[in-house]
């Protein structure tokens, strides 16, 4: 299901989907908006704000995550800041693709974090998903994907689950990396995860205000 324009005007007000996407293992080359690590979520990002879901793709200054810099992390830092200085009530969920999979497991335990959904992402060995109790995470990776490997997302998601957090992993059977082949499954599936975490947020508030 689709989040439509009613659901955001009127539960949804302060939800706020910050989209971040790929990289490479170690660049120090300008990020172009022309990459295809950052064209390959620009239809995620306009199937969002098309549903009426408010949708900020993040952009880095470098390709690459680069080690102990972590590059893009600061500029997605940088991004959540400023949605939260334009609303102090914005609630994120983060969207990441691969490395930006692995940029929201830096982010996640910010208090504005409400949902991470984490597309094939990049979690190596060491890599810590700093998810707060009352976050959702949702996972979805290819089973046929030879640039991440499904089995380590999922055995993360297992340590998750195992540790009380909510965390789910969904295989897209036979999908590769870049979200090509059965592109309408990436798409349902990403939408249904933002629309179940969008109405989590929008019971939330109920329940506060009573």
């Amino acid at each position: 299901m689709t989040p439509n324009r009613r659901q955001q005007q009127d539960g949804d007000q302060h939800l706020v989907v910050l989209v971040l996407p790929g990289g490479k293992v170690s660049s120090h080359r300008p990020a172009r908006a022309w990459h295809l690590s950052n064209l390959r979520m620009c239809p995620f990002t306009a199937q969002l704000r098309l549903s009426g879901v408010k949708a900020v793709q993040a952009r880095y200054r470098v390709r690459g995550w680069n080690g102990a810099e972590r590059s893009p992390v600061a500029d997605a830092r940088a991004a959540l800041d400023a949605i939260t200085k334009r609303n102090s009530q914005a609630q994120v969920i983060l969207l990441g693709h691969s490395m930006g999979g692995r940029v929201a497991a830096e982010l996640c335990g910010d208090p504005a974090v409400v949902g991470v959904v984490a597309l094939a992402p990049w979690w190596p060995d060491g890599t810590s998903v700093n998810l707060r109790s009352d976050t959702p995470l949702s996972v979805l990776h290819g089973t046929a994907d030879s640039w991440t490997d499904p089995e380590v997302s999922r055995r993360k998601v297992d340590e998750l689950q195992a540790s009380g957090k909510s965390a789910e992993w969904i295989g897209i059977d036979g999908a590769g990396h870049f979200m090509l082949r059965r592109a309408a499954t990436w798409h349902r599936l990403v939408a249904d995860a933002i629309a179940g975490m969008s109405r989590g947020v929008a019971a939330t508030r109920m329940g506060e205000r009573r």
